[in-house]
């Protein structure tokens, strides 16, 4: 668990493709997708991750786990946590894995509901990565908040 004093994170859905980003804030326990970085044959936009960092200024990192529903690892948990370890050797901060077992459907409804109030169109459907991004950070900072050790 990470220490006191974590008021901003950055949270990263990881994909073979995609890498969905969202801000959350522990004071007041809210997050926010905010975009996607591309993630292809030369690895993450790590590029674009370091402006992100700059922008937001987060005091750690969250990287969603994927496990199988028996809390089983799969191929994509060891590339989520290749990258978590890239993240804190380049970037010197804190990272803190994040169990994301049901947040792609979380966010593929959470999606459906802002295309039916119109928030967003269905051409945005890569903000899915986002929004999974977005979920994890809330799982995060409910966790966070419960934790005898945090506060």
């Amino acid at each position: 668990m990470l220490e006191r004093g974590i008021t901003t994170v950055l949270g990263f859905d990881y994909g073979a493709r995609r890498i969905g980003v969202a801000v959350g804030n522990r004071v007041t326990g809210s997050a926010r997708a905010l975009e996607i970085v591309g993630n292809g044959a030369n690895g993450p936009d790590f590029a674009r991750i370091a402006a992100l960092l700059r922008e937001w200024r987060p005091d750690a990192l969250l990287v969603g786990l994927p496990l199988t529903l028996d809390s089983g690892e799969q191929t994509n948990s060891q590339n989520a946590r290749a990258f978590a370890e890239v993240l804190r050797e380049r970037h010197a901060l804190p990272v803190e894995l994040v169990d994301e077992r049901l947040s792609s459907r979380a966010a593929a409804e959470r999606f459906a509901e802002r295309r039916a109030s119109g928030s967003v169109r269905r051409k945005h459907a890569a903000a899915l990565d986002a929004i999974a991004a977005e979920i994890i950070v809330e799982q995060w900072l409910r966790e966070y908040a419960t934790s005898p050790t945090n506060g």
